[in-house]
Order: C-alpha cells, then structure tokens, then sequence
C-alpha cells in the first residue's frame, strides 16, 4: 500500500507578515509626520514686495507697538490698545461675515519676535487662512 510521508516541521521564522506590519507602520508614520509639525505659514516674497491691491477699509491691520500692545484698525477705538483675546474675537466675526479680507500684522521693530509669532497663531485660530506682514519698503 500506499504510505503517506510525514512532514518535518520547519524551524525557520516567516518574515513576511513583519515585512508587511512595518511597511503599515512606516505609512502611518511618513502621513503623521506631516500633521504633527507645528508652525505657522508664511509667504516670504521672492523679490521686492508687491502692495497689496485693496483699499485701506477692507484689511485688517493687527498692530504690535515697541511696548508690546496690540491695536486693530477696525471697530470704534482703532488708535486704542487691545487685548489680544478682543482681537481675536472680532477677527472671527469679521472672517464669518467675509472670509475674503487680509490679515496682516503691523510691528514695531523693537519687539520681541515671539510676540508677532503669537498674535499670528492667535489669528490663524481665529479662521484667518494666511497672515501677511507688513514691511516699509526699503529706499
């Protein structure tokens, strides 16, 4: 009759579903890496500045004086100092009602960079898409 062999078991590891769990991991890891930097976008220009083409009434102009107080061109005391957080509010509003006006930041040379880094990130949460700054053209 007819014997059947019987089989030896085979002692090496299969290393192919570890190949495949870390080419998942590497995947995740590689789409993660993107989201979990922090930081905030800016448009450096190229060249010399271009002004922007809108009228001085539809951007608003988030101001930093030398000691480190906020002013916003818009609402009823536009040469009165502000708290950051009062900025931020109207900021929202206004982006609600047009989300289509600039955003850009006005600051005193002497101040710190920090504090334009977080009035810009105050801003981006209010709904700003991109924060520009401004510069005095050179002569």
């Amino acid at each position: 009759m007819y014997q059947r062999r019987r089989r030896r078991p085979v002692s090496e590891m299969n290393v192919v579903p570890y190949i495949d769990v870390m080419l998942v991991l590497l995947i995740i890891f590689m789409a993660t890496a993107a989201v979990v930097a922090q930081g905030v976008q800016v448009d450096l220009p190229k060249a010399q500045a271009q002004s922007l083409e809108t009228e001085e009434e539809t951007i608003m102009i988030v101001s930093i004086d030398e000691q480190g107080q906020y002013y916003l061109n818009v609402g009823d005391n536009p040469d009165s100092p502000m708290q950051a957080q009062d900025i931020a509010a109207i900021v929202k509003t206004r982006l609600q009602v047009d989300p289509s006006i600039p955003v850009v930041v006005n600051g005193d040379r002497k101040i710190s960079y920090e504090k334009v880094i977080d009035i810009m990130v105050l801003l981006q949460n209010s709904g700003a898409p991109s924060v520009g700054l401004m510069t005095d053209p050179n002569p």
